[in-house]
């Protein structure tokens, strides 16, 4: 590109001069710097597009796009394709993110499931990037049918397509998810597997069931979700202090359920911990339900209302052990978040949830059992020996950690996107 650029204007058949190539680069130099705009249009643009973006609809993958954007701009011109998730018209600027609504809202879940009516909506949207400039695009791959409509339009455009890949289904679990229209659900997510031109994998197990599916020669690359280590080890621990905490969506399959069932059988046992569950979600009134008929809603803080980054690793730091009881999970960002703030950690170990291979590499991460009895045994066992984190004291490093840096996944997503 570089070199047909110098040789624009040569007669064919000559070369050009090293004299006449330095003249031009120093004038294109100086011209840039005349016209700033003109730097810009020489950059490549990136369309991304993912249903849900951060700060409307808070989890990993939200901000994972939020992080990666925000770092991708030092290399792209990029633009962010959603549903129309704020007030006031349909394309706005926010720094040098240009957002696009390219179908209405939507609620992502219906009752406690994804919406067919809005994975069809948003996919059906997705046909207005046939009129978008853009030289790469890259997609998160729920809600699957929308990597459909998207293969259409690169294909038209002849440009080249990259999904973001965070967790395999596979049958069992469309199955368990669905019913019978799972079989239906699952072809459509092995047929997705098949048309991207490169896939960006979550986690090195997610790229490992990828490639169990499309083959060992399958195009992925592996780019974990990441956590601001700066922004971590600034914070400073909230005053209100608890014993447990949880950082979800709350949803039926990442089991925030079977955490208040562990803390009742603590409770009963004379042990009284307290509990603050960060997050929102379908199964909101269903788990404060839940609280309270195991007399827990005094000893539970729910909190809803958590939007800044920041906050959420004050009030993680003002903890003695995080608490996972995912039963799916495809990365398990919130288990990074709580080893950087130097939180105990357990986890379960069900086959589908991947941050128990994170929880492995700390000294301070515990695997139990799928169980309400397991998670209570374990937070015991951290509890009344010491083992557990002491609230606002300072976390303590482990060197891995630095492996997950937002500006290190960003770096792999920029050579996976060829820009």
């Amino acid at each position: 590109m570089i070199f047909s650029w110098l040789n624009r204007g040569t007669p064919p058949g000559h070369s050009m001069g090293w004299f006449t190539r330095a003249r031009r680069s120093l004038s294109c130099f100086f011209s840039r710097q005349r016209n700033p705009d003109s730097v810009k249009r020489q950059y490549p643009i990136v369309a991304l597009v993912s249903d849900a973006i951060f700060p409307h609809h808070c989890g990993g993958r939200e901000i994972r796009y939020h992080e990666v954007s925000r770092r991708l701009v030092s290399y792209a011109e990029v633009h962010l394709y959603t549903m129309h998730w704020w007030d006031g018209p349909r394309v706005y600027k926010d720094g040098a993110i240009t957002f696009h609504a390219i179908s209405p809202l939507y609620p992502l879940y219906t009752h406690t499931r994804r919406s067919l009516r809005q994975a069809m909506a948003f996919a059906i949207g997705c046909i207005r990037l046939l009129t978008a400039d853009f030289d790469v695009l890259e997609a998160d791959h729920m809600p699957l049918l929308q990597i459909l409509v998207l293969r259409f339009v690169t294909s038209i455009k002849r440009k080249r397509f990259v999904v973001t890949w965070h967790e395999v289904w596979g049958k069992d679990y469309w199955r368990q998810y669905i019913g019978f229209a799972g079989f239906a659900a699952w072809f459509i997510e092995e047929l997705a597997m098949r048309l991207p031109d490169h896939i960006i994998a979550a986690s090195s197990h997610t790229a490992q069931r990828l490639s169990a599916s499309l083959g060992s020669g399958a195009s992925i690359t592996v780019a974990p979700n990441g956590i601001d280590l700066e922004a971590v080890h600034t914070a400073y621990p909230d005053p209100a202090t608890t014993d447990l905490v949880v950082v979800s969506r709350l949803l039926s399959h990442k089991r925030i359920d079977m955490l208040l069932d562990a803390m009742a059988l603590l409770h009963a046992e004379g042990l009284p911990v307290t509990c603050r569950v960060i997050g929102d979600g379908p199964d909101r009134d269903e788990l404060r339900h839940h609280a309270e008929q195991h007399g827990l809603d005094w000893a539970v803080d729910f909190r809803h209302d958590i939007r800044e980054q920041k906050e959420v690793y004050s009030l993680l730091k003002a903890a003695k052990v995080f608490v996972f009881p995912s039963a799916r999970e495809g990365f398990g960002i919130a288990v990074l978040e709580a080893l950087a703030c130097g939180l105990s950690v357990v986890t379960t170990s069900a086959p589908d949830n991947l941050a128990q291979y994170l929880v492995a590499r700390s000294p301070r991460g515990t695997i139990c059992d799928s169980t309400a009895p397991a998670i209570a045994a374990a937070v015991k066992v951290l509890l009344g020996n010491g083992q557990s984190s002491s609230p606002g004291g300072r976390p303590s490093e482990e060197v891995w950690l630095a492996d997950y840096s937002w500006e290190a996944t960003t770096d792999r997503v920029v050579a996976a996107l060829n820009i």
